[in-house]
């Protein structure tokens, strides 16, 4: 860096400039006064010189002795001219001829030529040519005249002397107070540098801590050897310091509290500008920006356009604003909030605070389902058990067999009612986490047959193959009441919807990770769109619930509830008209 753009350099050259001005002031002040004291002091030595030579002119004017008293105490440098009147006068003897004609100037000069009129003491100094401005002042001459009288005749005698005697006086003056002027100078130089740096020093110590400081090193400190100001504001700097890294640490806990929590809120949080521009997001928030672009809409607007007319209309009537949105058949509820500016004064932008209510309104769906096929599935054994029970009691039948039977349909529906129940308390206590397993070591393959066998009687009665594919003395740890439930389900659905003549099969492999189970059939299958929702409560793909094959609808997603209490995974594949299958993976039990 330059000197001159730095505080030294500036406070250096201000101190020199500033002395230099002085002494060049001071400088000729003093040579003006030195020229005017000398001058002074010529004229007033003239005036002497002439007021004496005039008393003795006087004192001898009778015996002829003046003239040469008078030219043998005026000696050189001074001139002397004893006039006796305008036309007659005296010069030295000694003079030269060239002092003829100054002589004469000095006589012809007005001012001088009062003193024989009025008869006054006269000191002036004449110029001895015509252009008096061209030409220095030591050119001139000092004449001092003062009267006399010898016999009833006014008479002056004129002294002078050529300025030119000052010049050398002047010279060596100048060179002396030149020569002070120097020194003091560059002494001063030298101080104003000693000066600027000491004051500065400090000042550049407090630059690089502030450097520091800029750069987030907060323990900088600046020492202070002094208590004038500069130590005053280096105790001051560390103050500001110490106070600011207890401040950025507030404030870096505080974002790292605010991050925090909005990233741990499940809701979107937005803040937007006035202008609309998005500052702060959040995840969810930020997913719900992706999923508005995967959305295939424009992205010309950062933030979706019901979105942005919220956010204009929150920040115009400075209320908080409400709004459902769907994106990508997800719901969201957008609720805007205006933010205002510290003084509360006016709206400084927005905050959008996104819920995603996709799962509320599912569950709503649900529960609405839920209602809606239990209804259904209560309302036709009651209006049976209703119906048959009001023949029996009007005697609309007549034997005792259609009695028998009627009472029997209302056995079986009772039954029915009872399984639903059942199987609606059993689905609640797996859903609240209330089931608990009962893990045993036992033979896979024998386990398996043994449920196989169970359905040996109704397989033959609709004249469906059972088959299995096992694995010999192959132990494995898991619930048997609760997998057993789960195949006696899936083995009882499969026979129920395969057609005489068909074949449902049961395989289990093992690998290292745990056993896959498999139930297939060859019966009608399951249509591609119902699928996704087998294993929903109270889905059915046949959509008339025909009694003949019907259950409860519970029976699938009961399985579900019980292969993901064992950590396990239960998917489908299934052709129209081909057949379905059915595939269990249980892990091994850690």
């Amino acid at each position: 860096m330059r000197l001159w753009r730095s505080v030294v350099g500036k406070l250096w050259m201000t101190i020199l400039v500033l002395v230099s001005f002085v002494l060049i002031i001071l400088t000729i002040l003093l040579l003006e006064f030195f020229e005017k004291y000398h001058v002074s002091q010529i004229e007033q030595e003239l005036a002497n010189q002439a007021n004496k030579v005039s008393s003795i002119l006087e004192a001898h004017a009778g015996d002829g002795l003046g003239e040469e008293i008078v030219f043998e105490i005026v000696d050189k440098p001074l001139g002397v001219i004893i006039a006796y009147n305008e036309e007659d006068f005296r010069l030295s003897p000694d003079a030269p001829e060239q002092d003829i004609k100054p002589a004469k100037n000095l006589l012809n000069d007005p001012d001088v030529m009062k003193v024989f009129t009025g008869g006054k003491h006269i000191v002036k100094e004449i110029s001895q040519t015509e252009y008096p401005n061209r030409v220095s002042r030591y050119e001139n001459v000092i004449v001092a005249a003062a009267p006399f009288q010898i016999n009833d005749q006014n008479g002056a005698i004129l002294i002078y002397q050529s300025l030119s005697v000052l010049k050398d006086t002047t010279q060596k003056t100048t060179r002396i107070i030149l020569l002070s002027a120097g020194i003091a100078i560059v002494l001063t130089t030298f101080f104003a540098f000693f000066l600027s740096t000491r004051i500065t020093a400090p000042l550049r110590k407090m630059k690089e801590a502030a450097f520091q400081v800029s750069k987030g090193e907060f323990d900088t400190k600046v020492p202070f050897l002094s208590h004038d100001e500069i130590g005053e504001l280096a105790i001051a700097f560390n103050q500001m310091a110490k106070r600011l890294k207890i401040n950025m640490n507030v404030l870096s806990q505080e974002k790292e509290q605010l991050k925090s929590i909005l990233s741990s809120m499940a809701d979107g949080v937005m803040t937007f500008s006035k202008s609309g521009d998005v500052l702060i997001t959040n995840p969810p928030a930020e997913r719900f920006l992706q999923q508005w672009h995967n959305e295939g809409k424009t992205s010309k607007n950062l933030i979706p356009g019901e979105l942005a007319d919220l956010l204009a209309q929150a920040i115009s009537t400075e209320t908080e604003q409400t709004e459902e949105l769907k994106i990508q058949g997800r719901y969201y509820v957008v609720i805007v909030s205006p933010l205002y500016t510290q003084n509360q004064q006016s709206v400084r932008g927005a905050v959008a605070v996104i819920r995603d209510m996709t799962e509320e309104r599912r569950l709503d769906k649900l529960r609405n389902d839920f209602v809606s096929n239990v209804s259904h599935e209560l309302r036709t054994p009651i209006s049976m058990l209703q119906g048959y029970s009001e023949a029996i009691i009007d005697d609309i039948v007549d034997s005792e067999e259609e009695k028998k039977e009627l009472a029997k349909i209302i056995y079986d529906e009772s039954l029915r009612i009872g399984r639903l129940v059942n199987e609606l308390l059993d689905l609640a206590k797996m859903e609240a986490g209330h089931m608990s397993l009962n893990y045993d070591n036992l033979e896979i393959g024998a386990f398996i047959q043994r449920i196989m066998h169970k359905f040996g009687g109704i397989a033959k009665e609709k004249q469906v193959k059972l088959e299995s594919q096992l694995s010999d003395n192959l132990l494995f740890s898991m619930d048997p009441d609760r997998i057993e439930q789960v195949l006696t389900n899936l083995i009882d659905n499969a026979i129920r919807h395969t057609a005489e003549n068909g074949c449902v099969t049961v395989t289990q492999t093992r690998n290292a990770a745990g056993i896959t189970i498999k139930v297939s059939d060859n019966g009608s299958g399951i249509p591609e769109e119902d699928l996704p929702f087998v294993f929903e409560r109270f889905y059915k793909a046949d959509k008339a619930r025909t009694r003949g094959k019907a259950g409860t609808g519970l029976g699938l997603a009961i399985v579900k509830n019980i292969v993901d209490a064992h950590k396990g995974e239960i998917t489908v594949q299934s052709i129209v008209d081909v057949g379905t299958t059915f595939i269990i993976f249980l892990p091994n039990a850690k």
